[in-house]
């Protein structure tokens, strides 16, 4: 057998099952406990001729001159053609019990043409939440990842020159109203949802606390009821509970994503008996016009002679090959790799076994 060398487009990563016990803040989120999203609409100011041009971006001018007139600046009837703004959309994310004063990252993104943010300082934006509030105020310069260089025949552009981020670059003014330390009873919430791993989550929670004190619902979540522990801090039990470790049950899964050839597949994946045979068909066309000339001084015409050679060629692939019952998914994919079989090809059969019925697993294809 031919020896398999590993595409560099290629990754077949086994995901093995969970050995060891994973505490439950790494598996779920505790109900409440949560950030809250953010939004605003503002202005960068000193970008170097790369803001947005008004005739295109004509909210920008609108925003601006509101904003100058706010500070006693007077711009009615003057040509206020700036090239040195951009109007953006500020996004941030409230972490939980942000209190005011806190400062959190914000991320800025060009809604118009600007061509770049690079060196450019967002002016004083209210962010606001999805009930209409106020929660925090932005401003500062922008670090924008990307840069851009042009000339009178060219033009460069490396990453994304109109996304910037500024870090802690807004205050929080509002908190969120959030008693938590009032909280008796309180959800788990499983990240991936199984019923084998929230039951054994709930057991764990009851060895650790006493009977009675978690129970389960469904797949995804666990309650707790804290007046069975008596008069408990519900920040101190969540301390507790959420470093508490459970050997999650993990799903026989395959992934593959055939735009870039990566297969990723779980340990508990199970192949039946199957015979599976391979192999490609490639047909090729080429256009080889000879061009043909009169001799000199003579009433001849240039003629363009089509000349076309077309193939078809039978690639050797893998013949009838049959595959035991009770095979790990892993087991087969070797073999098939020590079989020669392209990349490409091998996605194509997980396919085809999958739609046999012989992959026992939840095949994902991106």
């Amino acid at each position: 057998m031919r020896q398999w060398i590993l595409a560099a487009f290629l990754l077949i990563l086994p995901l093995t099952s969970f050995a060891a016990p994973v505490r439950i803040k790494d598996l779920a989120n505790f109900d409440g406990v949560r950030g809250n999203d953010l939004i605003g609409y503002g202005l960068v100011v000193g970008l170097n001729g790369t803001g947005d041009s008004l005739r295109n971006a004509p909210f920008t001018e609108d925003i601006m001159a509101g904003l100058l007139e706010r500070l006693g600046v007077n711009v009615t009837d003057e040509a206020f053609r700036p090239k040195n703004v951009a109007a953006v959309i500020v996004t941030a994310a409230l972490p939980p019990f942000a209190r005011s004063g806190s400062q959190i990252d914000v991320s800025v993104a060009a809604i118009g043409d600007a061509k770049s943010l690079l060196g450019g300082t967002l002016v004083m934006t209210p962010l606001n939440a999805a009930d209409g509030e106020i929660y925090a105020v932005a401003q500062g310069a922008v670090l924008s990842g990307g840069a851009e260089a042009s000339g009178d025949a060219a033009k460069v552009v490396l990453g994304v020159p109109t996304t910037g981020t500024i870090p802690s670059g807004a205050r929080v003014e509002r908190e969120v109203n959030f008693d938590f330390s009032s909280m008796t009873t309180m959800r788990i919430a499983l990240r991936n949802p199984d019923f084998t791993t929230a039951a054994r989550m709930e057991a764990a929670i009851n060895n650790d606390l006493g009977s009675g004190v978690a129970e389960l619902l469904d797949a995804g979540t666990i309650t707790i009821d804290s007046t069975r522990l008596g008069r408990v801090n519900p920040a101190r039990l969540v301390g507790r509970i959420e470093n508490i470790t459970v050997q999650p049950e993990a799903p026989a899964r395959v992934v593959v994503d055939h735009k870039s050839g990566t297969i990723v597949m779980g340990d508990n994946v199970r192949v039946s008996r199957v015979a599976v045979s391979q192999g490609n068909l490639t047909i090729r066309v080429r256009e080889a016009p000879a061009v043909s000339q009169p001799n000199p001084f003579s009433f001849g015409e240039t003629v363009v002679v089509p000349r076309t050679q077309a193939e078809i060629t039978q690639e050797p692939g893998i013949g009838f090959a049959e595959i035991s019952g009770e095979t790990s998914l892993s087991d087969v994919v070797e073999g098939l790799n020590a079989l020669g079989v392209k990349p490409r090809d091998l996605i194509d059969i997980l396919k085809a076994v999958h739609a046999a019925g012989a992959l026992h697993a939840e095949f994902i294809v991106r």
